[in-house]
């Protein structure tokens, strides 16, 4: 991009207008792109683990965190982390340091774990939206209303509803045309988490003693020790959902000023954000198990033991409204893909190509308000949208599906890219001792992905077992 003489002040030396990001800014970015509904599970989580391996495990995810998110700040920048040519995205990075097969391959991780959260967003969306029901059909059935037994548990009608608004949200063409909605998740996953933090801490105050054990859920009737070993590793995979922010690092990084390097400044907004988001993360799960001990729910905001209840509903309004705008945030880059890929490998067809501007109701006739129809946009976004939705309603289980998505994204995206770009970049010799310790924290935590993952996989047969059966 050609830039006026007079202009060359309101840029970078990459031609890109003149970033702008600090410290505070960039740990702004990272803690609104964590906290979010992986905070749901916490609870739970430290449940299945008991007070002792709970917050250690915690405290090993955010440690784990830290470094390899340090790791691939040193990757923003290709050859020289302060001189070195910049990268744009997550892929671009990988793809300057390991090769077009790992950027491709990274690329497919990614729009797996893209597609992947959707399924647990609408998941999500469904079962807070039948909290609400349940919470006020229990409120009228404790004041002498309508029987307990009118309670609706399914959750079907509320994915499907959810659904149907992405049919409609996911037509809009453009992801900056969804900065307003970005900007509401945001403030809405704020909301609830505090709410959530503090119906916690109301729930334990309310009894006055601290629930749980030290080897968390017992063993007994209703958990048999092969169950108590999957939620275990379930568990792991709750917490790894609710860390992962590595995917998006690089992206936030192109947003921060130079001198001093982004490296520097990436390093302390790191330090920071993962320290802020641990503490939260800590009192949420801690909390919560302490107030509910081994019948910790899966999803905090679905629990009707938590008041008062128009708060509880307030939460969980916030929560549907979050991740309206986190499904698309997920998805756009998805979609964008998918359509860039067909105009490469289709570049003469009509059905994929044509935009029809159609002009919107209430705009002048020499306006500039029109909606850019494409057919191919139509349909290729309508069936995402429908696929992701019957999953959901088969699979309707909150912390199983997001103990498995944590467990997919954690090893390939927060782990292993950021060891080899950073062992690449570095140059660094095969059996030196840095390297040895990098490739043991890879292989330490692809073990846990794994585990993780078969635990979650175990849990989502249990749930269907059980849903069928009753």
């Amino acid at each position: 991009m050609t830039v006026p003489a007079e202009d060359a002040t309101f840029v970078d030396d990459d031609g890109r207008p003149r970033r702008t990001g600090g410290v505070w800014t960039t740990s702004a970015h990272i803690i609104t792109a964590v906290i979010g509904s992986g905070v749901l599970s916490l609870a739970w989580a430290v449940a299945q683990l008991g007070w002792i391996a709970g917050p250690i495990t915690m405290l090993c995810f955010a440690l784990v965190t830290y470094c390899t998110s340090t790791l691939l700040s040193y990757c923003y920048r290709s050859g020289d982390p302060v001189l070195g040519t910049r990268s744009y995205s997550y892929m671009d990075a990988v793809g300057s340091s390991l090769g077009k097969f790992h950027h491709k391959l990274c690329g497919c991780v990614q729009q797996f774990n893209l597609f992947g959260s959707a399924v647990g967003y609408t998941i999500a969306s469904g079962v807070n939206m039948l909290a609400i029901r349940q919470t006020h059909c229990t409120h009228r059935s404790s004041g002498g209303g309508s029987s307990s037994g009118a309670c609706s548990t399914n959750a079907s009608p509320y994915i499907i509803a959810f659904g149907v608004a992405q049919l409609i949200l996911s037509q809009i063409k453009n992801f900056g045309q969804l900065w307003w909605l970005s900007s509401v998740a945001a403030a809405m996953s704020f909301t609830y988490s505090f709410i959530g933090l503090g119906l916690e801490i109301a729930k334990f105050a309310s009894t006055g003693r601290i629930k749980g054990t030290i080897t968390g859920v017992s063993i007994g009737p209703t958990v048999t020790p092969l169950q108590k070993v999957w939620r275990v590793f379930q568990a792991l995979g709750n917490i790894a959902f609710a860390y992962s922010y590595n995917m998006i690092l690089i992206e936030i990084q192109d947003t921060v000023k130079s001198p001093p390097s982004e490296l520097e400044t990436m390093k302390v907004a790191n330090r920071f954000s993962v320290a802020v988001t641990t503490l939260f993360y800590m009192l949420c799960g801690c909390f919560g198990y302490a107030a509910f001990g081994d019948s910790s729910p899966g999803n905090l905001l679905t629990s009707t033991g938590l008041k008062p209840y128009w708060l509880l509903d307030i939460a969980n309004v916030a929560v549907v409204l979050h991740l309206l705008g986190a499904y698309q945030v997920y998805s756009q880059p998805l979609f964008a893909f998918v359509e860039e890929l067909a105009a490469k490998w289709f570049p003469d067809s009509r059905f994929v190509n044509k935009e029809i501007k159609i002009r919107l109701p209430g705009s002048s006739k020499d306006g500039n308000y029109y909606y850019n129809f494409n057919m191919f946009r139509l349909v290729w976004r309508t069936v995402f949208v429908v696929v992701s939705t019957v999953i959901s309603v088969l699979v309707p289980f909150f912390n199983d599906v997001v103990g498995l998505l944590g467990a997919i994204g954690f090893w390939p995206l927060t782990v292993y890219f950021p060891v080899e770009m950073y062992i690449a970049e570095r140059k660094l010799a095969r059996w030196s001792r840095t390297w040895v310790l990098l490739k043991l924290l890879s292989f330490g935590c692809l073990l846990v992905t794994l585990v993780a993952a078969a635990g979650s996989v175990a849990g989502i047969i249990d749930d269907l077992k059980a849903s069928k059966g009753s």
